[in-house]
């Protein structure tokens, strides 16, 4: 059995454990262990494997943002950052048709710059605004649609962890792909409030008004934000910033590691001195981070053996020679491998998702001829290939943020939810065009910056 062949068979034996419910991490694992011992011979050689790639793995101080970015995280849930962003927002454009859902597109964003987590998003602000949109009258489908679809933006606008895994993975600059996330970020909420005002308009008794709020309380309302702007602009800015005045011989005031270091210190000690983290939830906070990490490191560690399997077989190396003998359009190759993210995300969490085909998918796409550089076209694709798997978690049947708002209002009909995502699915395909088709919205603040 040639390199290519057993590599494509074992992925396939993978896959059916994966949807007979074995953990991904242990799938990724053992097809990667078992695969490594049948090209080496002996079990011995595989296990050798093991002791060195665990070291290698866990040893890369660029995995410490990992559980700072969480903590910050649970920080921002426990101390009601996500309730002041959504009253504020709701202050300002509930007078507009549509404009709570709107205002939660928009608290949506704010909170996924300090929580980094497509679910917890969804989750947090499903139970802070659908409350609010249902006692003013807006149907069951827009509330929880425009819910599920604004989780996504707590993956995609920075920080985020799965960037920060993709960015490792692909040997990427971290800051590079945070800078190259913000415009589809912007336009992901933009897309969305546009789909929430045609949505309103198709269906007008979907939605309400609300009286308009004066400038004094908007205002007020504005100011009580001020923690959430101040830690992502200093945490991101820390970053990316020429700070080189102030600390002379660097350009950027914080590295990455610092930065979240930063980011999750000034949360949790703004929880401390407004009352809002008490010593149980300081505790509860960090075992919820502990648990967090230790699957998402099981994942990474299920995945660098499973890489370690497809180095010796050279599967991605043939089967990017291949794809390049065959002739297939450029365009072509990332459409069907768009595809493949888009059905696999509506049944996988987006990270193993970008784990488990990174190793098989970047190698083909640095092969291929997309008139940029090999570190812009890798760039590029991470950003698309997160923004795709996330599309797949409000892709109904199955989609795991439609679930995720499902379980915060257990009286409304699963059908109705898919009603209300499926205009905000189209939204996003509508942006992935447009990424496609001009890559330069995804490189431009990068070539700036750097």
């Amino acid at each position: 059995m040639t390199g290519l062949a057993l590599a494509l068979t074992a992925f396939g034996c993978m896959l059916v454990g994966i949807f007979l419910r074995v953990p991904i991490a242990l799938a990724m694992g053992l097809t990667g262990f078992f695969g490594s011992w049948y090209v080496i011979g002996v079990p011995t050689g595989a296990l050798a494997q093991l002791k060195s790639l665990s070291y290698e793995t866990f040893s890369n101080p660029g995995l410490a943002i990992v559980p700072l970015f969480l903590l910050m995280g649970q920080f921002a849930t426990r101390t009601g950052m996500s309730a002041a962003l959504f009253e504020a927002a709701s202050d300002w454009l509930g007078h507009r048709k549509g404009g709570v859902a709107m205002a939660s597109v928009g608290a949506c964003a704010g909170f996924g710059a300090i929580c980094g987590s497509s679910l917890a998003t969804a989750s947090t602000m499903g139970q802070v605004a659908l409350p609010e949109m249902r006692a003013r009258g807006y149907s069951d489908a827009l509330s929880t649609g425009v819910l599920a679809a604004g989780g996504t933006l707590g993956i995609l606008i920075p920080p985020s962890i799965i960037l920060v895994i993709y960015a490792i993975m692909a040997e990427q600059n971290i800051v590079k792909m945070f800078m190259a996330a913000l415009i589809p970020g912007v336009l992901a909420a933009l897309g969305y409030i546009l789909t929430v005002a045609i949505y309103v308009r198709v269906r007008p008794n979907s939605a309400s008004t609300a009286p308009r709020i004066p400038y004094a309380q908007r205002f007020k309302t504005l100011k009580a934000t001020w923690p959430v702007f101040v830690i992502f602009g200093l945490t991101m800015g820390g970053i990316i910033a020429d700070w080189n005045w102030f600390r002379p011989g660097t350009q950027a005031l914080f590295t990455p590691n610092e930065a979240a270091a930063f980011g999750a210190a000034a949360t949790g000690l703004y929880g401390v001195v407004t009352g809002k983290l008490d010593w149980e939830g300081f505790k509860l906070t960090i075992l919820q981070t502990a648990k967090a990490t230790g699957m998402i490191f099981f994942i990474l560690l299920g995945a660098e053996i499973l890489k370690g399997f497809l180095a010796l077989t050279r599967a991605p190396d043939l089967l990017a020679d291949w794809v390049t003998t065959q002739g297939f359009l450029p365009i072509t190759v990332l459409l069907v491998m768009l595809l493949c993210y888009l059905i696999f995300g509506c049944v996988m969490d987006s990270l193993s998702m970008i784990l488990l085909t990174v190793p098989l998918f970047l190698p083909i796409i640095e092969v291929l001829d997309f008139g940029m550089t090999a570190e812009e076209t890798a760039i590029w694709f991470g950003i698309l290939a997160l923004i795709v798997v996330e599309v797949g978690l409000i892709t109904p049947p199955v989609g795991m943020n439609l679930f995720i708002i499902n379980g915060v209002a257990r009286d409304i009909p699963m059908g109705q939810t898919y009603r209300g995502v499926t205009p905000f699915v189209l939204s996003d395909l509508v942006r992935v065009g447009i990424l496609v088709a001009f890559p330069a919205l995804t490189l431009w603040l990068v070539g700036v910056a750097f």
